[in-house]
């Protein structure tokens, strides 16, 4: 295995179908303020120095389309690779690790459908993984928690003390996250949305940094309205 030692890929899995989005058009796609949704993801991978290149995962059935319409058609000269995604959202990210050949050492994993990510977040991430084996950013939780039960009964209040909603990026050594995904795979594990996760279950520390509040995922229709009022903000 080639292993260029601090070079970093960014996997970004944008291969979801955005039932929620209320669209005939998957949500990667629709336009925010003139540009397609992903390309606004994708645009501080592109220029942020931390990082090295790009693996993007979408829909097997647009593939072509992402390489001409959103790579080509806006110089992301960066992404080296766009791959066709699996079911899941687990099986995307590991299509993309497996796509980079173990020829990185860091992986960044990104939502294709978080656009309002800033370039300093990324590199407050890749920094911190100089003394970290993994790192993930989130928020910690502002609101009272409920854990709620059958025809929504609620059950108790949460101490949301130590409480934080997960966000993306999230970074991992390439051997670590690819061996989690890969035992995954193999135990059938149920469907993990956050890749750290695996992480704990191979018993890895995790670091949790902050996040940004703009950093949202797109969705549904109103996450779209916001991030468009954020990107008119910037």
């Amino acid at each position: 295995m080639n292993i260029h030692v601090d070079k970093t890929v960014a996997i970004i899995p944008a291969a979801g179908s955005g039932t929620r989005m209320e669209s005939d058009q998957a949500k990667q796609f629709l336009d925010l303020d003139g540009l397609p949704l992903l390309v606004v993801t994708l645009k501080p991978f592109q220029s942020c120095p931390e990082v090295d290149a790009i693996v993007l995962v979408v829909p097997s059935a647009d593939v072509d389309l992402c390489r001409k319409e959103i790579v080509e058609a806006f110089g992301l000269d960066k992404v080296v690779k766009v791959v066709p995604g699996g079911k899941r959202r687990q099986d995307s990210v590991r299509l993309g690790l497996e796509a980079t050949d173990g020829a990185y050492e860091l992986v960044l994993i990104h939502d294709g459908v978080r656009p309002m990510i800033g370039e300093e977040l990324i590199k407050k991430v890749v920094n911190e993984t100089r003394s970290h084996r993994a790192v993930i950013t989130g928020l910690p939780v502002k609101e009272t928690i409920k854990e709620v039960g059958n025809h929504q009964m609620i059950l108790k209040t949460l101490d949301r003390q130590g409480v934080w909603l997960v966000q993306t990026p999230q970074a991992f050594r390439y051997e670590d996250i690819l061996a989690a995904h890969q035992e995954a795979l193999r135990r059938d594990w149920e469907e993990a949305s956050d890749d750290s996760l695996l992480m704990e279950k191979f018993g890895i520390p995790v670091k949790m940094v902050a996040g940004q509040e703009e950093n949202i995922k797109v969705t549904t229709p109103l996450d779209l309205q916001v991030a468009r009022f954020l990107l008119d903000r910037t």
